[in-house]
This record gives structure tokens, C-alpha cells and sequence, in this order.
């Protein structure tokens, strides 16, 4: 169950606000009755038809691809009230991310209400690359690049780091710059695999997630994934 002027929004017929707007005009029917009480509950197996058009309550999928800020949750709601991923989206529809960035991290993440690609994106077998701009302390050596290339552990499992690039060290404030390509989802995995080698990460931002990157986003930024852009998701192995 679900209120009639949400279940008019979902079906992407229009926003909220002129939902209730047209059910208060006497212009929205259900089940062949005119409704103009706001509160009224519907199914997906009511019939509504709204200015004379019968909708279809299949809720419409949407795609962001958002500027993760510092400081902001990758979850839908938080207990302690702090701000989510979600608050930062101006939609309608009840979307949520697909996978997470820790507190403190910043960068690329991907919200939608598209549970099945959600799904393939986040499932292990279909190892999706996700690349990050890593600042460490400490310089790093030829011996820690080593040892990260070679078979590296983080509790238990190995991790498979697909591409790895010294970008820039900062001789006076003992500092690296290094981007690093993953197909991991595992919580905190960045931070681990540079700790495991005696480096604690200092910032972290996501600049890629398989063939999407943040291009001009400003931090807090967001936009919709085009349908060329979906397909192409769709059709990651």
C-alpha cells in the first residue's frame, strides 16, 4: 500500500507536488472513482488514471552518479542524524546507493532505485573496477609497490589490485600520492591494503567506477546517468 499522490510520483507522471495538486482538481480517478482525499491508499493492482490518462505503476528507475562530500553517510537514513548521500539528491522516488564510501572518504558513488543492477554491480563474481586517488603517509618504496603487487592478503582473503600508480611524493611533508584500481567492496579495503604495508591513509577519494569517473563535479555534485550510460552497466561481465 502505498498514498496515491506517491504512487502517481513513482510512475513518473509528475512530481509529488502536482500529484496532491491534481487529486485536490478532482482530475484523478481510481479503480473509475474520483479521489480527492490526499491520504488514500492504492495498490499496484488499482487502476489510476489521472487527466484522463491511465498510468503505469511501475515505479520509474532513476540513476545519479554523485560527488561524494567528506562528512556524509553512504546510507538512506542515519540514527545519529548525520547527513546521507540521499539528503544531497533532490528526487522523489526512494533511492539508495549502490555499495558505500566510509565517512571520511570522498568521490564517485552511484544511487538508484534499480535494485536488479544494484545487485549485478555489487555481486563479487562480476568484479567491478572502482579507482581511487589515495594520500598516504610515509614515502613509498619499490619494495612496498612490490609487495603490494605480489599476493596480497587482508584477512583471510586476497585482494586483487588491478592497476597501481605513484602519482606524486611530497619529500617535505613525508607523503604519497597513489592511485590504486580494486574490484574489492570489502569495508575500509583501501585503508587496509595501505596499512598492511606500514602506510595509514591520510584522504581517499573514489575517481572511477568501472568506466564512469567524476569529470567536472564539484564536491556535492550530482547528475543522471544517461541510457547509454545504463545499458553500458547493464552489460558488465
Amino acid at each position: 500500500m502505498k498514498r496515491l499522490q506517491k504512487a502517481i510520483a513513482d510512475s513518473g507522471y509528475c512530481s509529488r507536488r502536482k500529484a496532491e495538486e491534481k487529486i485536490a482538481q478532482g482530475k484523478v480517478k481510481v479503480n473509475g472513482e474520483v479521489i480527492t482525499q490526499m491520504g488514500y491508499q492504492v495498490t499496484d493492482e488499482d487502476v489510476i488514471v489521472v487527466e484522463g490518462k491511465k498510468l503505469d505503476l511501475v515505479e520509474k528507475k532513476v540513476y545519479y552518479l554523485l560527488n561524494k562530500p567528506r562528512e556524509v553517510i553512504s546510507s538512506v537514513t542515519d540514527d545519529k542524524e548525520r547527513k546521507t548521500v540521499v539528503d544531497l539528491i533532490k528526487c522523489d522516488l526512494r533511492i539508495y546507493p549502490i555499495g558505500r564510501l566510509d565517512y571520511d572518504t570522498t568521490g564517485l558513488i552511484l544511487l538508484t532505485n534499480d535494485g536488479e543492477l544494484a545487485n549485478r554491480l555489487m555481486h563479487p563474481k562480476n568484479e567491478i573496477e572502482k579507482t581511487y586517488l589515495a594520500k598516504v603517509e610515509g614515502l613509498i618504496t619499490k619494495e612496498d609497490i612490490l609487495k603490494l603487487k605480489r599476493k596480497l592478503v587482508i584477512e583471510d582473503r586476497p585482494v586483487v589490485i588491478k592497476n597501481l600508480k605513484v602519482r606524486k611524493k611530497d619529500f617535505t611533508k613525508e607523503t604519497t600520492l597513489i592511485e590504486i584500481t580494486i574490484v574489492e567492496g570489502r569495508n575500509h579495503i583501501v585503508k587496509k591494503i595501505f596499512s598492511a604495508i606500514g602506510h595509514e591513509v591520510i584522504k581517499l577519494t573514489r575517481t572511477s567506477y568501472a568506466f564512469l569517473t567524476l569529470d567536472n563535479l564539484k564536491s556535492g555534485e550530482y547528475r543522471m546517468l544517461s541510457l547509454k550510460e545504463v545499458k553500458k552497466l547493464y552489460s558488465l561481465k
